[in-house]
């Protein structure tokens, strides 16, 4: 009786350590690891600590992230191989490195495509987005948002540009973007990629002489201090994907997935705000800086680039090309 009575406790306190094992999973917090290449204070930075905040929030403090900016996991390229592998949870990234795994984002980068940031987001925030979202997830990344890298402008430390034939013979560092190397190569520049985290020793060295970037990031990358002329060229947009390793998405229960995609739209609508609101101020600012701005002939610029167009229309993202373009004309 004895013995019967020592197995009856033993079974059951091993039942309740046995139905406590998803009872104690379930409470385990959840750490993700967010990387970005943009310097303090830059709005994707600050996109990336609101994110961070509003997860934890809206979370009860069950996940936490930590953010690593200033390419402190690597250049643009690494990171999203590292999410599709599963080694980097979730990364800010740029149009361009991304173009490089789903093609058709360099869509969104076609010359003069859209009027203003606001006029993309509407693109992007619509069945164009969805769209890519599908095929992100498609090459293992999963789609939160697209936060906004700006309208890109020129830079260089030759001379001040008005026309496309002041870029002749300019040695132009671009991101790894097919657009916009077709872009300056049809401006008669000479093309360099770069690592953006390299650029602005290159730069100072000389290895280049200018460079293209929404203003927000030759601001605070610290560019204006070894680019005396910036030329409000225009000539492109890009969005900052807000990509997650699919890999770290399918461990996730659904409240925890529910958590991050609203989350992750507090922080795109905060850091598309910033985003905005420093433009005007940073076009304001920098002439104290000492740098020279100067306005461009547009028009010369868009028949200058017209022909990057249509090579796009006619390679492999073709179709793509002609729903992004045909979503613009609609959403003016």
């Amino acid at each position: 009786m004895k013995k019967i009575g020592i197995c009856l406790v033993a079974l059951l306190s091993f039942t309740a350590t046995a139905t406590s094992i998803p009872a104690l999973a379930q409470a385990q917090e959840v750490k993700l690891t967010l990387g970005h290449g943009a310097a303090p204070g830059n709005p994707r930075d600050e996109g990336a600590k609101r994110f961070a905040e509003a997860v934890k929030r809206i979370s009860n403090g069950r996940i936490e992230v930590q953010v690593a900016g200033s390419a402190q996991l690597g250049d643009d390229v690494a990171m999203i191989t590292g999410m599709r592998t599963g080694s980097i949870d979730m990364s800010l990234n740029s149009q361009g490195a991304v173009s490089n795994v789903v093609p058709e984002y360099a869509a969104l980068g076609l010359p003069y495509l859209f009027d203003s940031a606001e006029h993309a987001w509407k693109v992007v925030d619509g069945p164009v987005g969805e769209e890519l979202a599908k095929k992100a997830e498609a090459k293992g990344m999963i789609t939160l948002g697209y936060m906004d890298n700006g309208i890109r402008h020129t830079s260089n430390n030759k001379r001040p540009i008005t026309k496309p034939d002041d870029l002749k013979g300019l040695k132009i560092r671009t991101p790894p973007s097919p657009v916009a190397v077709s872009i300056f190569r049809a401006l008669g520049a000479d093309t360099q990629q770069i690592k953006f985290s390299e650029l602005y020793i290159a730069l100072q060295q000389g290895a280049v002489d200018g460079q293209e970037n929404p203003v927000t990031n030759f601001y605070y990358s610290k560019l204006h201090e070894v680019q005396p002329n910036l030329a409000l060229t225009g000539h492109m947009y890009e969005t900052t994907p807000f990509l997650m390793s699919k890999r770290t998405w399918d461990k996730l229960n659904d409240g925890d997935r529910q958590s991050i995609r609203t989350a992750a739209k507090e922080a795109v609508e905060h850091q598309r705000s910033l985003a905005l609101a420093d433009d005007n101020r940073l076009i304001e600012l920098l002439p104290t800086l000492g740098v020279k701005i100067t306005q461009v002939d547009r028009a010369a610029f868009r028949k200058a680039t017209a022909p990057v167009i249509d090579e796009f229309a006619k390679s492999n993202i073709g179709e793509f090309v002609q729903t992004v373009t045909a979503e613009a004309q609609k959403l003016r």
